[in-house]
């Protein structure tokens, strides 16, 4: 697990016990942003190796929201012809050339390293969503808003990977979206402890309720 944190002084700032008093788990769900091989695997182009530390911590959370009645969606970070001529800015300037061709191969639908991380606790019942943005939430990028519309929810659990990256965009947008968004500190990664720091700091600040997984279970198990 990562070893940073809030800042302190951000700390100091939040009310003691979370900004969430509670939930209700019918109405909540359980976002596993990215856990795909790509990001997982040893030697794959985007391994994030904290990641695989966080996942008995990602599918205690999952399972326990499912007994007490909520929702679990699995996002896929999914590269196809559209993003690439929608959103050239990342694939020409940020992906980098020589990353370019074997990150689109990765995270092309159908490859080894879109699939599912194996580690992963995924149910029948559960959403698989396929996200073509860093956000979920980004317009043509997913059809996550309107899948959790249609099932109530209105609060929302974020783990995953990359934390300043896919879940950070995720989190931000959606509470800006009216979600009230849980962030789980050891059960969300990347690839520095400085930039996950930074994260839990930034999000703190004004977008969610920063938590570990002791403190969600037990907010799910005595709802």
């Amino acid at each position: 697990m990562h070893k940073a944190g809030i800042a302190d002084e951000i700390r100091e700032r939040l009310r003691r016990g979370g900004v969430f008093e509670g939930l209700i788990p019918r109405q909540t769900a359980h976002i596993v942003i990215d856990l795909q091989n790509g990001f997982m695997g040893e030697g794959q182009v985007m391994e994030v190796p904290m990641a695989r530390t966080i996942v008995p911590n990602v599918n205690r959370i999952s399972a326990a929201l499912r007994a007490a009645g909520g929702s679990v969606v699995f996002t896929q970070h999914t590269v196809d012809d559209e993003a690439i001529r929608t959103w050239p800015i990342f694939f020409e300037h940020f992906c980098g050339r020589k990353r370019r061709t074997s990150y689109i191969e990765a995270f092309t639908a159908g490859s080894q390293g879109h699939a599912l991380w194996p580690e992963l606790d995924v149910a029948h019942e559960d959403l698989v969503i396929l996200k073509s943005r860093f956000g979920a939430f980004v317009p043509g990028s997913s059809d996550l808003h309107v899948r959790l519309q249609e099932r109530g929810i209105d609060t929302l659990i974020i783990s995953g990977t990359l934390s300043h990256v896919c879940c950070d965009a995720t989190a931000r947008d959606a509470m800006m979206m009216n979600y009230k968004v849980f962030f789980i500190t050891d059960a969300n990664a990347t690839t520095t402890d400085a930039e996950h720091g930074a994260t839990l700091t930034g999000l703190a600040s004004a977008f969610c309720d920063v938590r570990d997984t002791q403190s969600i279970l037990a907010l799910i198990t005595t709802a």
